[in-house]
């Protein structure tokens, strides 16, 4: 299940992609499919380990073209192991709202990415979002947790001020939200009836791709989609990131 738009994001054979927070390696297993050298970092060891098996498995498979490579590493965000202005892409997909010093990690985002380069992050968004944390604290009130909701314009001020130009945007996930809603109702540890009967519609929905539940959440993310997604650039040349930048503290100050 992917959250980042890949043709947004235009990963092509041979990039540098660095997929940061990367779980279970979702977006590095697409980026690595398309022919791309992927470093793939998280802080979890089970995460880490969990990925680096499936890209063996996808390598051993014949699924990745001839060039790509990928890698695993357990770094942290906020002082990423990897060298100034070196990756062509960055993926942040649902991991910066877990992050205390988060500007420290937009900082090393634009650090690491190439003048020319683009970013995407992806957060939960904040109606689905706020409605979660009203339902239940068990929900992010725990260690490794959620600990903001972001609002899209404070995403926005966030990559602008560490010199990236944001430019598109867009949700995903809508019938995710709902789903989200149940468990926190009725527990986010209770395994109900409901919340099975509903978790097998998620499934059926990822590994069938019907066209009534592919339509029904395409006509339903702009409204209930449960992540926002934005797309930034890193200007190609030191005084346009610089403007930008500027322009955003001084927005900031307003």
């Amino acid at each position: 299940m992917l959250t980042v738009d890949y043709d947004l994001l235009d990963v092509r054979a041979g990039m540098r992609v660095l997929d940061l927070g990367c779980g279970e390696g979702r977006h590095a297993f697409e980026a690595y499919r398309r022919g791309a050298s992927v470093l793939a970092v998280d802080w979890g060891q089970h995460e880490v380990a969990t990925t680096q098996e499936w890209l063996g498995a996808i390598a051993a498979a014949g699924e990745a073209p001839a060039g790509a490579s990928a890698a695993v590493a357990r770094g942290d965000l906020r002082a990423l192991p990897v060298p100034d202005a070196s990756v062509d892409r960055v993926i942040a997909s649902e991991v910066l709202e877990h992050i205390p010093d988060d500007r420290a990690a937009f900082a090393e985002i634009a650090r690491v990415l190439r003048p020319g380069g683009r970013v995407a992050v992806t957060v939960p968004r904040y109606g689905p979002e706020r409605i979660c944390w009203a339902l239940s604290d068990a929900y992010h009130a725990n260690e490794g947790g959620h600990i903001r909701i972001y609002r899209g314009d404070q995403l926005w001020e966030r990559l602008a001020t560490v010199g990236l130009q944001p430019t598109d945007t867009h949700h995903a996930h809508a019938l995710h939200a709902p789903y989200w809603w149940l468990k926190c109702a009725v527990g986010v540890d209770r395994d109900t009836a409901a919340v099975r009967a509903y978790h097998r519609l998620l499934v059926w929905d990822l590994t069938r791709r019907p066209w009534l539940t592919r339509t029904a959440e395409r006509l339903l993310d702009p409204l209930l989609g449960k992540s926002f997604v934005i797309y930034a650039d890193k200007p190609a040349t030191p005084a346009a990131q610089a403007a930008t930048a500027a322009t955003a503290a001084t927005a900031a100050t307003a």
